[in-house]
């Protein structure tokens, strides 16, 4: 028996019900991917409670996002090398604890804190639950479980502003982070029964790779977040930008030459893997920077709670759930570049409309035409971009292509966060209901024209006529069967 079979092997378990494995990835999944936004609709309850300021509420999901970004290569290389379950139940443990830190925290420091290590328990669960999923099912069944995939990861995002909000006016904000808890006692008993170990290609842990790679992250992210506040040129963000930009170029270089790469380089041989991971960088940069400050504009400039806040955006974030497991369904019908296109333009549609409509008294129903084109949107770019990522690398390189195109989409919406953030401070404040619309509105045609390049290249993407499956690149045992 050779090491490159026993690399990349998959440990033998007995089926289990489509829906038993569904219910094992996608309960984790759905609570990190709600802890995305289930803050939005509470910022303002937390600024008041706590004095935070704006740069507090943005670290307040950028704590998350960034930590989350950093390590998401870091837990795939070490799924891939100690067991994707093992880690994904690791991740499960560590995001419940640290969701319990978070509403213990009495300072913004604390939640910061606090919201840090959720990342890092996010790191594993998003990333590997893909993977899981693939090798869980059977491959006439995968398209359509990763739609189903896609629309559970729809619905975090649909709720997690609504249940933020109807948490923080039923309970208060400490519960948006205590739900947590029973949930991911429960889960992780349910995913150690239901999901059979597996295990990528790698031979050795890549720790320079590691070191390299969630640094230079870490450094860029971190002086996205404080060009906003401090100012492009300042010492400090120039060296965390210029540092980080350094360190990845030196990760890119390594992984050239390491002989057990954490990443893969193989992978951007299939060019729909590039340019899966541009468009679903672009979208997070504008889809998520946007959200950030229309999920609030309902409470300061309208004034309406945070519950009834969270319900008005509905039409958006519900959509997800309902379109991407019919893409999921057709996607190998009509082939991923149709889809992904049509979601984008309909994103830059609706975020360009948004922003045109938008003024102190602009009627609720003025926005869920555009709404619903963004929800619509966003439900035809999940399970397809999945499905690209998944169908372009070997199993054995399945983790890490999931692990990459979750960084990058993770990078995107802590950039989006900060970059948009910073376009608002540029041109508007919290001080008057004018004065945040005066901010909003540019900040959301900027997020408006990231999606709409993110289109053009989601042209590139592979037509039904185009199979983009893994035997356009080589898996490890193929080099190593020469």
């Amino acid at each position: 028996m050779t090491s490159t079979l026993t690399a990349a092997a998959t440990a033998a378990a007995k089926p289990r019900p489509l829906g038993a494995v569904l219910a094992a990835v996608g309960i984790p999944m759905f609570m990190v991917t709600l802890d995305n936004l289930v803050v939005t609709n509470a910022l303002p309850v937390i600024k008041a409670e706590m004095g935070a300021s704006l740069a507090d509420l943005q670290w307040f999901v950028n704590a998350y996002t960034l930590a989350f970004a950093s390590l998401i290569l870091t837990a795939s290389a070490l799924g891939d090398r100690l067991g994707r379950r093992r880690m994904f139940l690791a991740g499960i443990a560590v995001f419940t604890v640290a969701s319990a830190a978070c509403a213990l925290a009495t300072e913004p420091w604390m939640l910061i804190a606090a919201r840090a290590v959720q990342g890092f328990g996010a790191a594993a669960v998003l990333p590997l639950s893909l993977p899981l999923l693939a090798a869980a099912v059977p491959e006439k069944m995968r398209s359509a479980a990763i739609g189903i995939w896609g629309g559970i990861a729809g619905l975090g995002v649909a709720l997690g502003p609504v249940v933020g909000g109807a948490v923080v006016d039923g309970l208060s904000w400490q519960w948006i982070f205590w739900i947590n808890v029973p949930i991911g006692i429960a889960a992780i008993p349910l995913a150690a029964r239901v999901l059979g170990e597996s295990f990528g290609g790698a031979r050795r842990l890549d720790i320079l790779g590691l070191l390299l790679s969630a640094g230079g992250v870490l450094a860029v992210v971190w002086g996205v977040i404080h060009g906003a506040e401090d100012g492009w040129t300042t010492g400090p963000v120039l060296t965390g930008l210029i540092g980080g930009v350094a360190l990845l170029a030196v990760f890119i270089g390594w992984e050239r030459r390491a002989a057990d790469p954490m990443l893969p380089l193989r992978l951007y041989r299939v060019r729909a893997f590039g340019a899966i991971n541009t468009v679903m960088f672009t979208f997070s940069v504008g889809v998520f920077g946007a959200i950030f400050l229309l999920a609030q504009f309902f409470q300061v400039v309208q004034g309406y709670s945070p519950f009834e806040a969270g319900v008005r955006t509905l039409p958006w974030t519900l959509a997800p759930m309902v379109v991407a497991p019919l893409a999921g369904l057709i996607v190998d019908r009509v082939g991923p570049r149709l889809l992904v296109t049509v979601g984008q333009v309909l994103l830059a549609i609706a975020l360009g409309w948004m922003a045109f409509i938008t003024s102190i008294d602009v009627s609720y129903g003025s926005f869920v035409l555009p709404f619903v084109l963004g929800g619509i949107g966003m439900g035809l770019t999940f399970a397809p971009s999945a499905t690209v990522v998944m169908s372009s690398a070997s199993p054995a390189d399945q983790g890490m292509a999931s692990g990459t195109n979750s960084t990058i989409r993770e990078v995107g919406v802590a950039m989006g966060v900060a970059v948009l953030a910073s376009v608002f401070a540029s041109h508007g404040s919290y001080v008057s209901p004018q004065s945040y619309v005066d901010g909003l509105v540019p900040a959301v045609w900027v997020g408006a024209v990231v999606v709409a390049s993110g289109a053009l290249v989601a042209l590139l993407l592979p037509g039904r006529e185009t199979n983009v499956a893994h035997a356009e690149i080589e898996s490890p045992a193929t080099v190593s069967a020469r």
